[in-house]
């Protein structure tokens, strides 16, 4: 069985990434979070030679979710082609009311207002099975009230949406944030997962869990 791979590309008006994840030897990949084009994003991953199978979201905010329809429509197409399943779209269920409020999620704002009903609600601690790759759904309110982060134990991989940046944390003055729940999502749910974890943001660089205990200033007088 190949090992877990991730590539990305940053995407829309605020440089949001969008990771997609498949093991290697097989074409078929999950992606995280659809800033905005969704066919373009589809077209990238198609153009790889990868196949998008699922599509997870981390939370409601516009730059997160501009692209999902699209996402889900178009490599659904390409599915239906191959005589695969639909593809489905994972959001967290405490989403649910910024998912469905184009004025919550933000979409309005940017004059593209849009509600988001994805295919399955998921919660905190859930494991999924996807594409050969096990994802456990990690509960990190704070940055909104249904953030989630997804962990790939196997591969010692943190997708953390905007909950953990690298040497920073994501703002908490949007409708529904909260700065001490964001300071004891990271510190009770991230910061326990190993060290040598490779954090992938929703912006910005890479970085390690180890890193953040040391260096981020949210928290260095802590660790």
């Amino acid at each position: 069985m190949g090992e877990i791979k991730i590539g990305g590309m940053v995407i829309g008006a605020v440089q949001t990434n969008c990771y997609f994840v498949y093991r290697e030897g097989s074409p078929d990949c999950i992606v995280f979070d659809a800033p905005d084009t969704g066919k373009e994003i589809v077209r990238r991953i198609e153009g790889a030679g990868f196949h998008v199978r699922a599509l997870m979201i981390t939370h409601g905010h516009f730059d997160h979710i501009m692209g999902a329809q699209d996402v889900r429509l178009s490599a659904g197409s390409l599915a239906s082609e191959r005589g695969e399943d639909a593809v489905k779209i994972y959001a967290p269920k405490a989403e649910e009311e910024m998912l469905s409020d184009s004025s919550y999620n933000m979409t309005a704002m940017y004059g593209t207002p849009m509600t988001l009903k994805p295919n399955v609600w998921i919660e905190d601690g859930q494991e999924l099975e996807l594409c050969g790759i096990r994802i456990r759904v990690i509960s990190t309110p704070g940055h909104t009230p249904g953030s989630v982060s997804f962990y790939i134990e196997e591969a010692g991989i943190l997708i953390s949406g905007d909950t953990l940046f690298e040497e920073s944390v994501g703002r908490t003055d949007f409708r529904g944030g909260s700065a001490s729940t964001l300071s004891s999502s990271i510190k009770e749910k991230l910061f326990t997962l190993p060290d040598e974890t490779v954090v992938y943001p929703g912006h910005g660089a890479s970085t390690t869990i180890g890193h953040e205990k040391k260096y981020n200033p949210f928290f260095t007088d802590e660790f």
